[in-house]
């Protein structure tokens, strides 16, 4: 029997909906007529237009550029989008990021073999390898164990940045963290551990059974001629323990062996620089290694502050395309912005999103100086954190600031909105971190200072990945390949299909 509804559940109904429930003979509305006026509707028939008119190219890609925000999970891109948007003038959230334009994306699942929550080693294995495997290991299959070097030789597994070498392409690494960290290094090493930067962090019984520390393997790098241009932080694990650093005479190297890892690559025709201007003057015809910083580089806030001079991710970008571009056989360009992560873990969102901006800065830069007809641009994440947006904050209210809602009509007010324990409270948190008392951490300072941390609902050490899904947006050849939902291990597989190496 058909169920019959009464005229006043039939209306109660109707006023749920977005629509309503409407007879196709009344006449519309003067709100309806606005409707094709409006602005929303003009920009969205504008955007369709844009979709419906893309046309995949598809061929092979000669360069392939590919970005990862270390720890740019979902709601860093959306806080970073609006905090960009803000200092040019906007309310922001209108506003895109420029790896938000590019036009082809995908959802990406970021687990290893043995976590849920990933880390850096095991997600950096997947994309530059095509192979997930636990995590905390670089370079090597999920059958390797953890830690331990005996056998590790056996789960090796071969990176991009490898096949373009072994084919003649140049190659370049580029990262705002120590290039030997998890991200960089799963493209040229071979490492049990993450932790194996230097021969400091090894167990002597590992080294004498032949495991080699990532920095070595970097210097000491078989494929083709070597990588061409290396640019980031980590100085201290390429210099002896004997040798003081360059920047800071108070500090030594790292290196318990004796090597001296700078002068091995200038031995071999390389060329060695320490600081922005060091960068700018140096000759391009020759292999070029920057290292900036003894450990990661400055935090884009504190970067103008260094007093050796630091060259932003921006500059470090445009030099490696520069350096790279005129390769015959193309050229294949890692570049990461690894502190968006570091200052996660620190709770402190400000200095996160001011690197998830820089790195927008540094997509662009390189959108302007590559065709998309032969050059390939890939931007992802390794992970995501346990970070949020939340507390119905009014549009346009400040990423950095208390929350400020609307109000009984919807309009915006200047009000902070209070928790129930009567204190104001940031629209960005964190769930896991450091628990400072609220009274103590909103004493002092506001959300718009550089050193506000967030304070987190779970105490530990330091806050943790999120095990959402990150995003993938891509432009160029073969591009049209990242959609769906897809698992960190197709980045490879779609990178290496574009540059046509067989599988």
């Amino acid at each position: 029997m058909m169920k019959r509804f009464s005229m006043t559940a039939l209306a109660g109904f109707c006023a749920m909906t977005i629509s309503g429930c409407s007879d196709n003979s009344v006449a519309p509305t003067a709100e309806v007529a606005d409707q094709t006026t409006n602005q929303w509707i003009i920009d969205g028939q504008r955007d369709l237009a844009n979709a419906l008119n893309q046309q995949p190219i598809n061929k092979p890609a000669k360069n392939v550029i590919f970005f990862i925000g270390d720890g740019m999970g979902i709601t860093t891109q959306t806080a970073a989008r609006i905090l960009e948007g803000q200092l040019s003038g906007q309310d922001g959230e209108e506003n895109l990021l420029s790896f938000e334009t590019l036009p082809y994306t995908a959802l990406v699942k970021t687990y290893t073999t043995n976590h849920q929550v990933s880390d850096s080693a095991g997600t950096a294995t997947a994309y530059h390898t095509g192979v997930k495997t636990k995590s905390g290991v670089i370079g090597l299959s999920e059958f390797a164990d953890y830690n331990v070097c005996d056998g590790q030789a056996e789960h090796e597994v071969t990176s991009l940045l490898k096949m373009a070498e072994d084919r003649g392409m140049a190659t370049g690494l580029v990262s705002t963290a120590r290039i030997t960290h998890a991200s960089p290094a799963a493209a040229y090493a071979h490492a049990a551990s993450r932790e194996w930067e230097t021969d400091k962090d090894m167990l002597p019984a590992d080294i004498e059974m032949g495991c080699v520390d990532i920095a070595r393997q970097l210097i000491e790098f078989e494929h083709g001629d070597g990588v061409d241009v290396i640019l980031g932080g980590g100085r201290r694990g390429f210099l002896p323990n004997t040798v003081a650093d360059p920047e800071y005479p108070d500090q030594q190297g790292r290196r318990e062996d004796g090597r001296d890892l700078v002068a091995q690559w200038q031995a071999a025709g390389g060329q060695f620089v320490w600081n922005e201007q060091q960068l700018r003057d140096a000759p391009q015809d020759q292999p070029l290694l920057g290292l900036f910083e003894p450990s990661h580089m400055q935090f884009e806030v504190d970067r103008p502050h260094d007093a050796g001079g630091e060259p932003s991710l921006t500059e470090m970008t445009a030099t490696a395309i520069s350096r790279l571009e005129d390769s015959e056989e193309g050229y294949y360009l890692f570049i990461e912005a690894g502190r968006i992560d570091h200052a996660h873990h620190y709770n402190n969102a400000y200095r996160a999103l001011h690197d998830a901006v820089e790195m927008s800065r540094a997509v662009a830069q390189a959108m302007a100086m590559t065709s998309e007809q032969d050059t390939l641009i890939v931007v992802s994440a390794d992970h995501s954190h346990s970070f949020a947006l939340a507390g119905y904050p009014a549009k346009g209210n400040g990423v950095f600031d208390w929350v400020r809602g609307t109000d009984e009509r919807g309009h915006p007010t200047n009000e902070v909105e209070l928790a129930e324990d009567g204190q104001p409270y940031s629209m960005l948190g964190y769930t896991t971190g450091f628990m400072v008392p609220r009274d103590e951490a909103y004493g002092e300072l506001d959300p718009s200072h550089p050193n506000f941390r967030q304070g987190a609902r779970i105490p530990s050490r330091g806050e943790h990945h999120g095990g959402e899904d990150v995003v993938v947006m891509a432009r160029g050849p073969m591009a049209h390949a990242f959609h769906g939902f897809v698992e960190q291990t197709f980045l490879y597989h779609a990178m290496a299909h574009a540059l046509g190496f067989q599988q």
